[in-house]
């Protein structure tokens, strides 16, 4: 029976590594967490004469480099000096050559935002009048391409490595000290600390491509590495690494010295040690991820990079501890009821410590209602809520079978879980075996017919007698190891109880693989409580007297990337003349370069209208048109048009009132 388990089990993690690996891969391209909420000058505007500098406002602190904003002309030649300055809070500027020329002219960004995501974009503005540009913006976002999903990748496979090398070592210190003699438990643990520190090189290496280029070939360039050492990504990477090699010494200890150690007073001075050490080095760990993303940037820090300190060495022990539980299950000889007993109560706690860390996380990253259920953010927050209600559901399940089995009967739970270790069967067979064939030796001094059998079977063959009965009774031995083996695991796989703790526990392991993979995807999120900042701060800048009206216009022209939104800025939105611009973007921000644009005005309650405008194409995603006349006041329906290839076409339209 668990011969046929082992491959469902290996499938079945298979299959949601691979579903982990796709969610992973679709979420690289919303890393950004500052967004722009203000330029100057703004997006879309006209100015009569040539700034001296653009500057940009961010909803937070950003890492900003000479070159990180450019400024460009019409034919696509930069007319910025490269040298960016900090003006204000969250304010950067960089100053611009004199003698501009009239035109329409393009600014583009990338930095690095305080939780170390990068943030990139780009906007137009013009001089005297719009004219067309030569200049055309790449809609990749960011962090996004090959060099992205490795990234994403490499975080998550960081993530998946400190829950096994800290959960693990949690279980055998804290509930089941007999298991470090264990090799499935042991190649685990050492699996966990490979995989952090693999991962941790590998983001090291990809962090200047990730937050610059996004080019393969520049993982390699030292150059690029020696900048991402200097940044607080960097420090924090190495300091993991340094954290690791104690990890390293810690296994050592813990699977070496201390599973030798027979005297119990040793053996408790040093399972008080390890388990100091183990903290320690398991809360430093942590700590690489807190000083460097979510946690350090926002509001009460010193406050958010402890919590999130926590929440990382309970999710750990929990799930950590999980996967060794059904590692142990599945693979051990014998696992005493206690142990699972005592991982019942330390993954009650760990949840307890998850929820209350979880929902101080939640209000600081969200800050409304409104942010829950109208961001990417608190969307994915909620399938995260329901994921665990779910695990904890099952743990509940887990807890009941735990229970039955603890009160089963002594001669059951010897047979099942308090048998003793199959190597302990096995040496008593081999003992068995040896003593057999000493017996039968005919080479044993004390019987001397077969000492002179011997001798005539020297001169003859050449080769000891003894030697190939020595043989025999050595395989004879594994051969009653092997039954002894088998012997064990019919026993432990008829027991309905042990059998559906398996069941429960495996089933709690795959929601805890996408779970894991779900809250890696939240972590390159953009915090719900920036979203609506960003919002607000783009609303107060619209309704500011003389403004353009500013309507945005979801659309879906239904073929293969065909979602987006048309924003129409119409100025200064009276009757007479009006300027016009419309700007398309993709769902993720980025200007959306489609074949053609066309608007129309209705004026319905006085029957005026389809007034059709076509605008001019002036730059990717930015069309715009003068002089629009609105003949008079009132509720003017603005219907716009999209086409994004030959066939795909679709038509949305919104209500505003002008003049």
């Amino acid at each position: 029976m668990s011969q046929t388990i082992a491959p469902r089990v290996r499938t079945l993690l298979l299959l949601l590594l691979a579903v982990t690996g796709a969610l992973i891969a679709g979420s690289v391209p919303v890393s950004a967490h500052a967004a722009l909420t203000a330029s100057d000058p703004q997006q879309g505007t006209v100015v009569k004469e040539a700034p001296d500098q653009v500057s940009l406002t961010f909803s937070e602190g950003v890492a900003m480099s000479d070159g990180s904003v450019r400024v460009l002309d019409p034919k696509g030649k930069r007319v910025d000096t490269g040298k960016t300055s900090e003006q204000g809070t969250n304010t950067y500027s960089v100053k611009l050559h004199s003698g501009l020329p009239d035109g329409t002219f393009t600014v583009t960004y990338q930095v690095v935002s305080a939780d170390s995501h990068p943030v990139s974009g780009a906007f137009t503005f013009s001089i005297g009048a719009p004219s067309t540009t030569s200049v055309s913006v790449s809609d990749q976002e960011a962090g996004g391409g090959v060099v992205g999903w490795l990234y994403g990748f490499a975080r998550y496979l960081s993530y998946a490595g400190f829950i096994l090398l800290v959960g693990g070592a949690a279980f055998v210190l804290a509930c089941w000290q007999r298991g470090t003699g264990e090799r499935s438990v042991q190649r685990l643990v050492v699996s966990g600390w490979l995989a952090l520190t693999g991962a941790t090189l590998a983001m090291l290496l990809l962090r200047g491509s990730y937050t610059g280029s996004g080019k393969v070939g520049d993982i390699f360039d030292l150059a690029l590495l020696s900048d991402v050492l200097q940044t607080k990504t960097g420090a924090a990477l190495v300091s993991r690494l340094l954290l690791l090699a104690a990890a390293a010494l810690f296994i050592a200890v813990l699977f070496g010295a201390y599973e030798k150690r027979e005297d119990d007073e040793e053996r408790g001075d040093l399972t008080f040690g390890l388990a100091i050490g183990g903290f320690v080095v398991a809360a430093g760990l942590a700590a690489t991820w807190a000083m460097a993303e979510h946690a350090s940037a926002g509001i009460q820090t010193g406050i958010a990079m402890p919590v999130d300190v926590l929440h990382l060495l309970a999710v750990a022990v929990w799930l950590g501890g999980l996967s060794t539980l059904l590692v142990a299950l599945f693979r051990a000889p014998s696992l005493e009821p206690s142990a699972v007993r005592r991982f019942s109560r330390l993954a009650f706690g760990s949840v307890a410590v998850l929820v209350a860390t979880g929902i101080y996380q939640s209000w600081r990253q969200l800050g409304s209602w409104s942010a829950l259920t109208g961001t990417s953010y608190g969307q994915l927050l909620l399938v995260k809520v329901g994921l665990v209600v779910v695990l904890v559901g099952i743990a509940w399940i887990s807890r009941r079978w735990t229970a039955q089995l603890s009160q089963a009967p002594v001669a059951k739970a010897v047979k099942t879980s308090v048998s003793a270790p199959v190597k302990a069967s096995a040496k008593s067979a081999a003992k068995a075996s040896a003593a057999t064939s000493e017996k039968e030796d005919p080479e044993d001094p004390e019987d001397p017919q077969s000492d002179g059998e011997g001798e005539g079977e020297k001169e003859s063959t050449g080769t000891p007698v003894g030697g190939g009965d020595g043989k025999r009774a050595t395989q004879l031995a594994r051969q009653r190891a092997a039954v002894a083996t088998a012997r064990e695991k019919r026993l432990r796989d008829a027991d309905p109880l042990r059998s559906g703790l398996r069941r429960s526990v495996l089933a709690e392991a795959g929601v805890a693989v996408v779970l894991l993979a779900v809250t890696t995807v939240l972590t390159s999120t953009e915090p719900g409580r920036t979203v609506e900042e960003a919002k607000a701060a783009t609303a107060a800048t619209s309704e500011k007297p003389g403004a353009a009206l500013s309507l945005d216009l979801p659309f879906d022209t239904g073929g293969q990337d065909g979602k987006g939104i048309a924003r129409v800025e119409l100025d200064p939105a009276r009757v007479g003349g009006n300027d016009m611009h419309v700007y398309v973007e993709r769902s993720n921000g980025k200007a959306f370069d489609i074949p053609e644009v066309k608007v129309a005005f209705t004026l319905k309650e006085k029957d005026i209208g389809p007034l059709p405008v076509v605008p001019d194409r002036i730059a990717t995603g930015h069309w715009t048109a003068t002089g629009v006349q609105i003949p008079m006041a009132g509720n003017w329906e603005i219907a716009v048009t999209v086409r994004t290839s030959d066939i795909d076409q679709v038509t949305v339209d919104k209500n505003a009132q002008i003049g």
